[in-house]
């Protein structure tokens, strides 16, 4: 039997947001057209409300080691979908605008750090199940560090996102100055995509110092963990802003 109410915490409200972004999403694509771009803020809400529902079974329900061990794992890797998934937006645009050796050095640094994600969230995911099982405690600063480095790749690729993506739309701008066009489109692009790259950028940076103040595993009960909680809300609404 669970010990707190599902709707009585944050991850049932975070999960709650993430099904309403797939609700919205689906009508939007209903309205235009599927796409792999209209894909990528649906996928990312849809991993990011069932990690959120795993959260709680695994480190707020009283449950056997073994089923609560297989639940974070899948949280895990959920929230790797979730979380490294939305940068998958800015690339799927690039991959059409970059011509040649800009392309090549984009994609080629774009995969890596995605490796190198894939590999830190591997191990805090080998890390957590260990401690689910065998409730060593002093494994958690270790889970703690790791994130660190993981939100700070996050924030590295959207930040390399934004520099070839404001690049080109930069140089777009300057060419429909030069040709005596309007630049009110390309303005617009420009700003709206700084917001939303930064915003990313922000959340990564913001969780990578956050984290490393954590002193209990998936609970807000510092002032940085609420912190954390806040930051990780607006990651949670944030695919809205891609339909």
């Amino acid at each position: 039997m669970s010990t707190v109410p599902y709707f009585e915490l944050s991850w049932a409200i975070l999960s709650t947001i993430g099904m309403l972004n797939v609700f919205f999403g689906i009508m939007v694509v209903s309205i235009t057209m599927i796409s792999p771009i209209s894909l990528v803020p649906i996928v990312v809400s849809a991993a990011g409300a069932v990690a959120n529902g795993l959260c709680y079974y695994a480190y707020y329900a009283s449950y056997p080691k073994v089923p609560t061990a297989v639940a974070s794992a899948f949280a895990d890797a959920l929230w790797l979908v979730q979380e490294a998934g939305m940068s998958f937006y800015s690339y799927l645009i690039l991959v059409h605008i970059l011509q040649r050796r800009q392309r090549l050095i984009f994609v080629g640094l774009f995969w890596t750090i995605i490796a190198a994600l894939v590999t830190i969230r591997a191990v805090i995911l080998a890390t957590r199940v260990r401690l689910n099982i065998s409730n060593r405690q002093d494994l958690q600063p270790f889970i703690d560090h790791l994130h660190v480095g993981y939100f700070t790749m996050i924030a590295l690729i959207e930040c390399l996102s934004a520099f070839f993506l404001l690049q080109k739309l930069a140089a777009a701008r300057q060419q429909s100055l030069e040709a005596a066009a309007k630049p009110g489109l390309f303005q617009y692009l420009m700003r709206s995509t700084e917001i939303r790259l930064s915003v990313l950028a922000l959340v990564g940076i913001s969780r990578a110092i956050t984290y490393s103040f954590q002193d209990t595993s998936q609970s807000a009960t510092g002032v940085a963990g609420q912190i954390d909680r806040f930051v990780y809300t607006l990651e949670c609404v944030f695919p809205v802003m891609m339909l």
